[in-house]
Parts: structure tokens; C-alpha cells; sequence
């Protein structure tokens, strides 16, 4: 039999090629900053991307305390949480987050997580993602690749 005949390629955790990768986020608007992120985790930028396997990359986020909103977001926007007792609900606005401890992170990783699959593959993701609010990070045994992350779309 003479025909062409194509097998659809999927990814699996071994043929999965996970490269580590450094973001800068000096200046950088959050929520564009973050649906990058969102894709390099998730391996959306790779052409073996199966939707159901981890194929994307360890992201390490840089310098995460100088990233920008533009407007008034940084005291209009309101994120909620429930402590799960009645009259529990609590607002946090992004600059009462970011004067917390370790703040960029939380803030940074609640923005990612809300870009991810909301199921077990989404938190196993989000565990890929290394965020540091100065310049320095301590996987330089991974020797990262950086990357500008304005070349991406």
C-alpha cells in the first residue's frame, strides 16, 4: 500500500524536553508578563505541545518587586479570599499584597495560577516556577537559558 499516512507525535514525561529558563520582570506589566509565563510552563511554545503532559519548561522569574500595572489597578483591583467562616471574606488589593513578606511571589503566583488548567496537571505546573524578587536565584546548577520574554507572543 502506497499512501502517506502521518502519526500524531504526542508528548510523554520522557520525550518531554524541559529546558530551565531566567525572566527578567524589571518593568514589565504583570498581566502580560504572566500569560507568558502561563504559556512557557504550560510548553505551549513548543511543537510537540500534548494539552494532558508537563512538556513545558522550569521558569525562574527575576527581580519579581519591580513588575508594573498600569492605571489605578495597583489600589482598584480587588482579589478575594474566604477563610470559610461566615463573614470571612477578606479583600486584598495588589500594593497591600506586594507590602506583605515575600509578596511579589504570592502576587506573581496568583496571577499564574489563575492562567492555568484548573485540575491536578495546573497545580503540578505552577510548581515549575521559581519566583525571586532580587536578581539572584539559586538554580545556577541548571545552568538557565535567559531569555527576553518580549520576544514572545
Amino acid at each position: 500500500m502506497d499512501t502517506l499516512s502521518y502519526k500524531t507525535i504526542s508528548a510523554n514525561k520522557e520525550t518531554a524536553n524541559k529546558e530551565w529558563i531566567v525572566v527578567d520582570a524589571t518593568d514589565q506589566i504583570l498581566g502580560r508578563l504572566c500569560t507568558k509565563v502561563a504559556k512557557l510552563l504550560r510548553g505551549k511554545y513548543k511543537p510537540n505541545f500534548t494539552p494532558h503532559v508537563d512538556c513545558g519548561d522550569n521558569v525562574i522569574i527575576i527581580n519579581a518587586d519591580k513588575v508594573k500595572l498600569t492605571g489605578k489597578k495597583w489600589t482598584d483591583r480587588i482579589y478575594y479570599t474566604y477563610t470559610g467562616y461566615p463573614g470571612g471574606q477578606r479583600e486584598h488589593t495588589p500594593a497591600s499584597i506586594m507590602a506583605k513578606k515575600d509578596g511579589a511571589e504570592k502576587l506573581l503566583r496568583r496571577v499564574v495560577k489563575g492562567m492555568l488548567p484548573k485540575n491536578r496537571l495546573g497545580a503540578r505546573l505552577l510548581d515549575n516556577m521559581y519566583v525571586y524578587e532580587g536578581s539572584e536565584h539559586k538554580h545556577e546548577a541548571q545552568s538557565p537559558k535567559a531569555i527576553d520574554i518580549n520576544l514572545y507572543k
